[in-house]
């Protein structure tokens, strides 16, 4: 089954998709290609798949990507080959994307092994209100203010899009992290395929 986890920065969905990948023996989490550069203690291959932008540009045209966008103005991409290969092999293969990855993602692939349409489940993470998204990322200081507000204009445009796509099976208040990750583990093991 392949697995779609989006929701917007500060909302914990890294945590949340880290630990439904654990709570499944045998799932892999998809390693994105990404333009941007490493962060301190990242690890290539682990975190990102580092390129540059000519290297992106050449993946592109070569039809590499199941999806990718450009965020920030890095642009992030998933490997269509990998994703495949581990589907195959009949594992939970879990993207962490956004909105339009979902969108560009859910419903095209088809099962390698009966050419059916592939089994395909997405869910969104959303924070208890704004107020605590706002909070959440000031509290990860990573940034100054400006650029959170970019990032908080953007994770209310990237809720909305998602609450209107059709896309997302399913939502998740992470009001409290590890009731969040029992009740995302939870709807992924009534779902699984």
């Amino acid at each position: 089954m392949l697995l779609v986890i989006s929701g917007p920065s500060g909302v914990g969905k890294t945590t949340i998709t880290h630990s439904v990948e654990k709570a499944f023996p045998g799932a892999v989490f998809s390693v994105s290609a990404t333009t941007r550069p490493r962060a301190a203690g990242e690890i290539d291959g682990e975190d990102y798949h580092y390129v540059s932008d000519a290297r992106f540009d050449e993946l592109v045209v070569q039809g590499a990507f199941l999806e990718w966008a450009n965020v920030f103005g890095k642009r992030y991409g998933t490997l269509r080959q990998w994703v495949l290969d581990r589907l195959a092999e009949g594992r939970l293969v879990i993207l962490e994307i956004d909105v339009q990855g979902a969108i560009n993602v859910k419903g095209q692939l088809t099962d390698p092994r009966n050419g059916r349409p592939g089994c395909c489940a997405a869910l969104f993470v959303l924070p208890p209100g704004e107020d605590a998204l706002l909070q959440r990322l000031r509290a990860r200081r990573r940034e100054g203010e400006e650029a959170i507000q970019k990032r908080f204009a953007e994770a209310k445009r990237e809720i909305a899009a998602a609450q209107a796509s059709g896309v997302y099976d399913g939502f998740v208040v992470n009001e409290t992290l590890d009731r969040a990750i029992n009740e995302s583990i939870q709807w992924v093991r009534e779902r699984l395929c």
